[in-house]
């Protein structure tokens, strides 16, 4: 049998403002995520072997029962009931790991989607969103892709309606020897402010308002003039993280960004432009000084559409 291919990419956040602390002791997020070009592929092929296998080109990840793609598919598997099923995947990177970019997120994402192809499961959208949000906080956005609100954790989804698909291009860059831990960035960021922290769920609302309705919103929908993007957890790590200072200074020095900022927890970084064609200029008139100071770089194009299967 052939192998099923599905298309796993990438994100960048346009904005993640964080509003306080929730009940179950996560942060309450207020974002804008945004798909883009850059993608793994998961090639898969059914067994019924009841195991799941899985296999990567890049020796550093771990291939066991803590990588989403298998946790993924054990849970699909448990919940159709079918214990005999099984099957070998094989994981092609092109997402940084660790880089703030949900690319475990997205591999786990597309697990769900293969898998449920694969094994004629026919579980609905509605049913794999649920799966998502029950394995992790980015999870149901890169089922869906595009351009969206999240709330919540992350898995609270509101798409971002827009006059016509966005042509941007990100510059994006990464330093290869360098990570930076989410949960150290959230309590890095709890104990700095903290004290500012919005308590009740009618603040985090009110604030959810005014990003609907913000600058950033108004220029996504009707083309206009972007405005300075926001990130929480940028302002506690740019300033503890070398490379995160060295690469925005060196994409705020790019010709013609629409705007610069740190994608997630970092370390990634971007900057956007009006299309392509400015992203891989700019790039060419960086590409000597990024990689003296050791940074990878990838030119792409935002995308309207999260996992895929592949024809």
């Amino acid at each position: 049998m052939a192998d099923l291919c599905v298309r796993a990419p990438a994100k960048i956040n346009l904005h993640l403002e964080v509003l306080g602390l929730r009940p179950d002791g996560f942060h309450e997020l207020a974002m804008v995520m945004q798909s883009i070009e850059l993608a793994d592929t998961l090639r898969l092929r059914p067994t019924a072997d009841a195991r799941i296998g899985l296999r990567c080109d890049r020796a550093d990840l771990p291939t066991d029962g803590s990588n989403l793609i298998v946790r993924a598919g054990e849970l699909l598997r448990a919940r159709s009931g079918f214990s005999e099923l099984g099957a070998e995947i094989v994981l092609e990177k092109r997402i940084p790991i660790g880089a703030g970019l949900a690319g475990g997120s997205s591999n786990g994402a597309a697990a769900l989607v293969g898998l449920n192809a694969l094994w004629g499961l026919g579980f609905d959208a509605e049913t794999l969103q649920t799966m998502a949000a029950e394995l992790g906080s980015d999870m149901p956005f890169c089922l869906d892709g595009g351009t969206q609100l999240c709330f919540g954790r992350g898995e609270r989804l509101e798409p971002v309606e827009q006059a016509e698909p966005l042509g941007l291009a990100v510059l994006l860059i990464k330093h290869p020897e360098v990570s930076v831990s989410t949960p150290w960035a959230y309590g890095r960021c709890k104990a700095m402010r903290g004290d500012f922290y919005l308590q009740s769920e009618h603040d985090f609302e009110q604030r959810r308002q005014v990003l609907r309705q913000g600058p950033l919103l108004q220029a996504l929908h009707q083309g206009a003039a972007l405005p300075a993007l926001r990130n929480d957890l940028q302002a506690v790590v740019e300033p503890e993280v070398e490379s995160v200072r060295q690469g925005l200074a060196l994409l705020r020095q790019a010709e013609g960004p629409l705007a610069v900022a740190m994608s997630g927890s970092g370390p990634s970084l971007f900057a956007l432009f009006a299309g392509l064609a400015e992203a891989q200029a700019a790039h060419a008139g960086l590409a000597t000084q990024l990689e003296q100071a050791g940074f990878e770089a990838w030119c792409c194009g935002f995308s309207n559409r999260g996992v895929s299967l592949e024809a």
